[in-house]
């Protein structure tokens, strides 16, 4: 598995940063559950006594666990892991959609929509809402991605009527009340705010702008400025009625709990919902041809350089070369190309990464870093030196042989927990692979040749890099910064 979060929230549904790319499900939502969870007035110390330490328990047969393919007595379809090493239960679930559905004028209905699902419902307000999940020490959040409003719910055993309970409240009768709408919308004003300072965030949303153009997935999830005030009650209600039916519904769940009362409980709380759901369709698109090259002017001392192009659809049969030569390119942290070359030969930057990001419609590579002003463009240069020549010679059978190694090995950790188990099999769903992926898995790695590699390596980067530079201008970033005058005593 690997992080969500590639670029500020500008791409954090999608790409990953080097430290966590133990796979290629892009799974892992704990900084948003904890940041939106964190938000709230009535966060409860019983959260952190209680299931935060049943969350981190390691349960080392979960990566060699039988994975069952349940249907409730309703129709609701789920994939199961019974395992009651640790009284605990996590379910994640997903419906097709996402942001993608927002209106072109309003982005952010899906984000706003994700932030106050949670926010009362049924004969709840928020704050007793949120009590009812603090006393039970229940974790419950929503994420809206490109493609999905996904969401997570965490729950010790003896909890999991009322966690599922609470859910079903959520997801067919939240208020959206005028208050609670309008503190959450200041709050993702603020920090679209901060975001227009951020180079991070500006570089993330120029490279969007430049790849995908006026197309959904060019726009940002959070929204902007213009849009997020405007947004109303009736724009989200229209977006939950539209977008949460049982047919774009997917289900993981892995815990201690028998498969006829998962079952039950999974009618109890889907079974209300629309059968059908009412989604706008997106076109496919692929990203602007490299190469390309953007700036954007900020007066921060370091300068950040995003980079990328279009990469592959996790359908495409070359994906796991892709995904293997790009472990060797960016994706493997100390051991990449790109750090080497940038950081330990030049010590141009602290980081450096580049991952794959697949989305249902598109698919791009995409990488980030961060260096003085003064050096962006010997960074640049090391930059495309680097995916030209692993696109012209690919890699060296002992680099692959290396990273094939480690994408076998670090399966098992990427599996450690009933959390990243359910959100694995939550995404192997989303990418329509088998129920039997897991096992199958290394087999697939080991399979990747030499040849394959090289191909996937000049189909990946042959083209180029559409690149995103955000700082100082260049002639500003020649010149060393004004010392503020001081005054004499």
């Amino acid at each position: 598995m690997a992080r969500e979060e590639a670029l500020g929230d500008g791409l954090s549904d999608q790409g990953h940063r080097h430290r966590q790319a133990r796979g290629e499900a892009f799974v892992t939502y704990s900084l948003l559950r904890a940041r939106r969870f964190l938000r709230t007035r009535h966060f409860a110390l019983s959260f952190v006594t209680g299931a935060a330490l049943a969350l981190a328990a390691v349960s080392p047969s979960y990566a060699a666990a039988k994975i069952q393919h349940l249907i409730s007595p309703g129709g609701i379809e789920a994939w199961f892991v019974q395992d009651a090493t640790v009284p605990l239960i996590a379910m994640e679930y997903s419906f097709a959609g996402g942001s993608a559905q927002d209106p072109p004028d309003k982005s952010g209905v899906a984000n706003m929509v994700g932030d106050l699902l949670d926010e009362g419902s049924g004969d709840l307000d928020s704050k007793t809402f949120h009590e009812r999940l603090d006393r039970r020490a229940i974790e419950l959040s929503f994420n809206a991605t490109r493609d999905t409003l996904r969401g997570s719910l965490r729950m010790l055993r003896d909890n999991k009527d009322e966690a599922f309970d609470l859910l079903r409240m959520a997801l067919t009768s939240p208020h959206f009340d005028a208050a609670d709408v309008e503190r959450i919308r200041s709050q993702v004003v603020s920090g679209l705010r901060r975001e227009t300072t951020n180079p991070t965030s500006l570089a993330s949303r120029k490279f969007l702008e430049v790849a995908f153009g006026g197309h959904p997935y060019g726009r940002q999830s959070n929204g902007n400025l213009d849009s997020v005030p405007t947004i109303t009650v009736a724009d989200m209600k229209d977006y939950v009625g539209r977008v949460l039916a049982k047919d774009g519904l997917k289900i993981a769940v892995v815990g201690d709990i028998d498969p006829a009362t998962l079952g039950k409980l999974l009618d109890h709380t889907f079974g209300a919902l629309p059968a059908k759901a009412n989604l706008t369709p997106v076109a496919d698109v692929e990203a602007a041809k490299p190469p390309q090259r953007a700036f954007v002017t900020l007066d921060v001392p370091q300068t950040v350089i995003t980079f990328g192009g279009p990469g592959l659809k996790r359908s495409d049969p070359n994906f796991m070369a892709a995904y293997v030569v790009n472990h060797i390119l960016g994706g493997g942290g100390l051991s990449s190309r790109l750090y080497r070359e940038v950081r330990e030969k030049r010590g141009l930057a602290y980081s450096v990464y580049e991952s794959l990001l697949w989305m249902e419609h598109s698919a791009l590579f995409i990488g980030n870093t961060g260096t003085r002003a003064d050096r962006a463009g010997d960074t640049i240069d090391a930059l495309e030196k680097e995916v030209r020549r692993i696109a012209e010679e690919g890699p060296t059978q002992k680099e692959l042989d290396e990273a094939k190694s480690y994408l076998k090995g670090s399966q098992m950790l990427a599996l450690d927990t009933s959390s990243k188990l359910a959100q694995a099999l939550l995404q192997y769903q989303q990418d329509k692979l088998p129920i039997d992926y897991i096992e199958k898995r290394n087999a697939i790695v080991d399979a990747v040749t030499l040849d394959d590699a090289k191909a996937a390596a000049k189909r990946l980067w042959g083209q180029g890099l559409l690149t995103v530079v955000v700082g100082r201008a260049p002639q500003a970033a020649a010149q060393p910064a004004a010392v503020p005058a001081t005054k004499s005593n």
